[in-house]
């Protein structure tokens, strides 16, 4: 079976667990909103493509750099500062952008703000504190945080465009900043010392890989860290390449902002269906075999955006939707689990934030290579033909390299004392 069981962790793991859930769906559905944002403010400040794709990139840019950093925050000050710092930085960051005059300022609340306060908020902490919590459904655990990401974006970009179109881009982005602000208070007063307690004792369980003792030095030399650090630099180039301009590209075919923002909003939804089935799957199948068959729904979901060009079709919207969304984010909750069975205890935080700049740095890439192909060109094509080679390289990795495979042993104890 593959549904949770109170035990050890009970109650308290799967409160732990929700609120994972939660600031991971606030922090990267507010990050996704920017792809509704970026044609209202193109049209009155008449910025580039590759001007507003740039401030994506650098948000991407200053998550993924912030996230060792973010790590040993969390190591050292623990998760509540953490995560008030976060919300009323991205909050500041929000509302100062509603009321931006030129590009740099942008830079400095959406790109510089934005990307540090959502960095506070995601994945990071939350695989650190939910690995004290899960052991033989880790990788379920994590696949339920990730899906923050699709539930954020289902409800956060649509909301969004409503705000736009009915009070303009800056008071959204205003309001926007207010709620997420807002959120620091009952956060601050959580039972931080009942949630940062654990149930699960430290220690790296794998089927396959030695157990690679915690130390960042250390780790940072090992080929294990390298491989997790490309899967995500790989994935994140090939899927922002598309991802970000994808609103865009379907009003350029003749959708309406809303219809075009509820596409990518219905991604949001599949992808937490595509994100708790790769957890399942990976516990059940490995690693290799459940990365593949989400990377050849990418695929299928680019080449849909490709073909509508030649031959428009609700249908090829329908078939993007379906596989881009429920292949969007899932090979997070693989990375985040190998990360905690191969680097198992507390220094956790700081060694998968160092990875996850792989990501912050493939989505910057991705984003701004693929607005500067969009102003070189003039079109779209480029940039789906990037985003598929990307593609080929990530499940390459997965092929040829043995750590990729790791997986947390099932510890022998009875089932009625079994963690969750």
């Amino acid at each position: 079976m593959s549904r949770f069981q109170p035990s050890a962790g009970g109650l308290a793991a799967l409160g732990v667990l929700a609120f994972c859930f939660v600031m991971n769906a606030l922090a990267r559905g507010a990050g996704e909103t920017y792809a509704v944002f970026l044609l209202p403010i193109g049209d009155e400040t008449g910025w580039h493509r590759g001007d507003l794709t740039s401030v994506y990139s650098l948000y991407m840019a200053a998550n993924g750099l912030a996230s060792p950093f973010v790590g040993l925050a969390f190591d050292r000050f623990g998760p509540r500062i953490l995560y008030v710092f976060g919300l009323v930085l991205l909050g500041s960051g929000f509302m100062l952008a509603g009321s931006m005059a030129s590009l740099w300022e942008m830079y400095l609340s959406v790109g510089l703000m934005g990307g540090l306060g959502i960095a506070s908020l995601g994945m990071i902490p939350a695989s650190a504190l939910i690995s004290r919590w899960f052991d033989r459904r880790l990788a379920t655990a994590m696949a339920v945080a990730s899906t923050g990401l699709g539930t954020g974006t289902l409800v956060l970009v649509p909301l969004a465009q409503v705000l736009i179109d009915v009070e303009g881009w800056r008071t959204a982005y205003l309001w926007l900043g207010a709620i997420i602000t807002a959120v620091a208070v009952p956060v601050a007063l959580l039972p931080w010392s009942r949630i940062t307690s654990g149930a699960v004792a430290d220690r790296p369980l794998t089927e396959r890989i030695p157990a690679v003792r915690p130390g960042l030095l250390r780790v940072i030399c090992g080929r294990p860290f390298w491989a997790l650090f490309f899967v995500f630099f790989l994935t994140a180039v090939a899927i922002y390449s598309v991802s970000l301009q994808s609103v865009a590209y379907l009003v350029d075919q003749g959708y309406s902002p809303l219809e075009a923002a509820s596409a990518f909003g219905f991604t949001g939804v599949l992808s937490i269906v595509g994100m708790l089935v790769t957890g399942i799957a990976a516990d059940r199948y490995g690693n290799r075999v459940t990365a593949t068959v989400s990377y050849a729904c990418s695929f299928v979901g680019v080449v849909a955006l490709f073909a509508m060009q030649a031959a428009p079709s609700f249908a090829l919207v329908v078939v993007f939707v379906i596989f881009f969304g429920v292949s969007m984010g899932a090979r997070g909750p693989i990375v985040s689990t190998i990360a905690a069975t191969l680097f198992a205890g507390r220094g956790l935080g700081t060694i998968y934030g160092t990875i996850t700049t792989g990501q912050g740095l493939g989505a910057a890439a991705g984003s701004w290579i693929a607005g500067f192909l969009h102003d070189l060109t003039g079109g779209y094509d480029a940039g789906f033909l990037m985003s598929s080679v990307f593609i080929g390289l990530a499940v390459i990795l997965f092929w040829t390299v043995p750590e990729l495979v790791a997986r947390r042993s099932r510890p022998a104890q009875p089932e009625s004392k079994a963690l969750p």
